[in-house]
């Protein structure tokens, strides 16, 4: 089985992409959610991941048991994952291809400000963290990412060419 990662800094269209590739038949799995994703306290390996924690004493991290044994799923020949976590880098080897999702600043800015599915971004610290994240974060995914994907192109647009990087 083939396994992908769409990661990116929040509000690049991780969801909404994998929601899109869902509705087209695809495994696809959404690791921004309670069941694939907890609230942790801060641990020395933790903080030693690049960026600010979402909160002073904890951070939103995946659940590595679960996480794990979905990418030993092997009831599909490819499984689309999306998220970025503190403690992804662990899951790294386990992908074929990691894509990284990215927008303009402006873009996200305005995406946090409007988006409905999700309330974080809202207030002007969260989008501060974010920037921050931008500048802080996303250059390291993009290290590690096979692809880069500038997700400001109509969604249709971008899952095509999530598919056409992976075939």
């Amino acid at each position: 089985m083939k396994r992908i990662l769409l990661t990116g800094i929040s509000a690049v269209g991780k969801s909404v992409v994998i929601e899109e590739l869902a509705r087209r038949g695809y495994y696809a799995v959404d690791l921004d959610c309670d069941d694939f994703s907890h609230w942790a306290a801060l641990t020395d390996e933790l903080t030693t991941a690049a960026g600010t924690p979402v909160e002073a004493e904890r951070d939103w991290v995946w659940r590595e048991d679960r996480v794990a044994a979905l990418l030993a799923d092997e009831k599909a020949d490819a499984l689309f994952v999306s998220g970025c976590a503190p403690n992804m880098g662990k899951f790294r080897p386990q992908f074929d291809h990691i894509i990284l999702l990215s927008a303009p600043a402006e873009v996200t800015v305005e995406r946090l400000q409007t988006r409905t599915n999700n309330p974080y971004g809202k207030l002007e610290e969260e989008r501060e963290r974010v920037l921050d994240l931008k500048e802080s974060v996303e250059p390291l995914l993009r290290q590690s990412a096979k692809h880069e994907i500038v997700t400001d192109i109509p969604l249709e647009a971008v899952v095509e060419e999530v598919l056409r990087r992976v075939k």
